[in-house]
């Protein structure tokens, strides 16, 4: 029986590249993107998870969410623009992803099924961002904790969840904040002297949807070149 799985934020960079990680032989994947639903709208998680639901013949054995924004809001924007940042950053970053998890739970405990949750967080999480990032370390680490409170919470059920928290990785986003910060100082910062590919996280998150041993987890797993170690 194949595994069906669910990946938000897949139309390039990482979520792409976790998307074409998977065998088609062995895995059904649904792997939404913005134009399928503007995750800053509060009612599109629901509809994507019933349109997921649909398309995986009405069984999702594992919940991947990838869909995030890293943008700048400095702290001297006018009161009303940088909460609305703020919040639209929660929103896509954390919240989105909690309602999902929180289906994907509910799912698997109508259905008496096991099942797996990979939540691609950040190494911001653990080590903050630039001072016009500090909602998108937030809503990180957020997503952190939420994954090791549903690893503790549904392990007994036969639920795990994961976190990936990846450093700098080669897509556009980070090619374009890597320019404007000036790249040689921050890969300096990196022992292994480079960025992430994304083929490189989409193995680990490959490893947790299928293979990571049911001891494992609640693991938080960095992919980062050793720029920052716990």
């Amino acid at each position: 029986m194949k595994t069906h799985i669910l990946i938000t934020g897949a139309s390039r960079g990482i979520g792409a590249a976790i998307a074409a990680s998977f065998d088609p032989a062995t895995t059904k994947v649904v792997a939404l993107s913005s134009k399928v639903g503007d995750l800053n709208d509060s009612a599109v998680p629901a509809l994507l998870w019933a349109q997921a639901l649909e398309g995986l013949d009405g069984r999702i054995d594992v919940l991947i969410n990838n869909a995030g924004v890293f943008e700048e809001n400095p702290i001297s924007r006018p009161d009303e623009a940088w909460l609305e940042s703020w919040n639209r950053t929660m929103q896509i970053n954390l919240t989105a992803s909690a309602d999902l998890c929180r289906r994907a739970v509910l799912h698997w405990q109508v259905t008496g099924a096991s099942g797996r949750i990979v939540n691609i967080a950040s190494r911001a999480a653990y080590r903050g961002d630039s001072p016009a990032h500090w909602h998108y370390a937030a809503s990180k680490a957020g997503m952190v904790a939420m994954t090791k409170t549903i690893a503790r919470a549904y392990a007994k059920e036969g639920i795990y969840a994961f976190a990936i928290c990846p450093g700098f990785t080669m897509t556009g986003m980070a090619e374009d904040y890597l320019e404007s910060r000036g790249g040689d100082k921050l890969l300096a910062d990196i022992p292994l002297g480079k960025v992430a590919d994304p083929e490189e996280v989409a193995v680990m998150v490959k490893f947790c949807a299928l293979d990571a041993p049911p001891s494992m987890t609640g693991a938080v797993l960095d992919v980062n070149g050793a720029s920052y170690v716990r």
